[in-house]
């Protein structure tokens, strides 16, 4: 792996508390949680800790209140080794929390705030990539964030990922700044109107000029540029912890292109790191180390 692979996200970071529950809850009465962690989360914040984790240079740029939960916030990603020096802390407003319900089954109900005061600008970002970055990763939490770190982005001739999950701006503008676009399967569908996701992937791909994907679980990632068209399987995995699979999807996906990997093995890389993912407990701790994830590709016959 080239010792400079340095990939740069920008997003939502958000503080989670999560209640392991037997079943998801149906009705609107108390119900009692097996466990109960607060863990970091949001796909930017969990794509930056994936690419640390996963041997690369983490930069974050966020925007956060200037609370208790910011100190947790900020203390669990740099002891992860992600760079939080664009990670804004704004006085007065509040971080965002979200409470997570977890059932037997590994999957999850999550209830999300997001301060609507919270300062959208972003002015204050910089007009350079920091050195050494190739990739830029944004999300769809803060439009105004993604869309002026992709743009520079592509200015720059570097990679410009757009982790394209609901709420996908209608209007088509974060999609132009991307060099390479990957959908969410809900965020497709919201986006497109379509229900046949390989139908929709293929229909998006013809108005835009960028390389484009959506992650479908088990059921693996479609792919679609510039008329062609393809299917990249998902690796077999007993799901126990869904919880932030996607964002160490996107964060593994920008990291394997940051160290020049092509667009089909960047997808293998990053359907083996989501596999490995929501087969353990915890959102962040569930990551896999390079270690790991190298180990398990070389089983299944991948190269990382």
């Amino acid at each position: 792996m080239p010792a400079s692979a340095a990939v740069f996200c920008v997003g939502h970071a958000v503080q989670d508390f999560v209640f392991t529950l037997p079943a998801m809850p149906t009705r609107a009465e108390k119900y009692r949680a097996n466990a109960f962690a607060s863990v970091g989360g949001g796909p930017a914040a969990t794509a930056a800790v994936t690419v640390a984790k996963l041997g690369g240079r983490a930069h974050l740029a966020a925007r956060i209140g200037q609370d208790a939960v910011a100190k947790v916030m900020v203390a669990e990603l740099q002891g992860y080794g992600v760079d939080c020096t664009h990670v804004n802390r704004f006085a007065g407003f509040q971080s965002s929390i979200s409470a997570v319900m977890l059932d037997a089954a590994g999957e999850r109900m999550i209830v999300n705030y997001l301060d609507p005061k919270l300062p959208m600008t972003a002015a204050w970002l910089p007009d350079q990539p920091p050195e050494g970055v190739s990739v830029m990763l944004a999300d769809t939490r803060w439009p105004e964030g993604a869309e002026r770190m992709l743009a520079l982005a592509k200015r720059s001739g570097l990679k410009a990922v757009l982790d394209a999950d609901v709420p996908v701006p209608k209007d088509g503008r974060l999609l132009g700044a991307a060099t390479h676009v990957a959908f969410s399967a809900p965020g497709l569908a919201d986006y497109s109107g379509m229900t046949d996701l390989r139908a929709a992937i293929a229909d998006v791909s013809r108005r835009i000029d960028a390389w484009s994907c959506v992650t479908m679980g088990g059921d693996g990632v479609a792919f679609a540029h510039r008329g062609q068209t393809g299917m990249v399987p998902a690796f077999a995995a007993k799901a126990v912890d869904t919880l932030g699979a996607g964002d160490v999807w996107h964060g593994a996906f920008a990291l394997a292109l940051a160290e020049g990997k092509p667009e089909i093995d960047a997808v293998r890389f990053a359907n083996g790191a989501a596999a490995l993912k929501v087969e353990r407990h915890g959102s962040r701790a569930g990551i896999p180390t390079r270690a790991e994830l190298d180990a398990f590709l070389a089983q299944h016959g991948s190269k990382a």
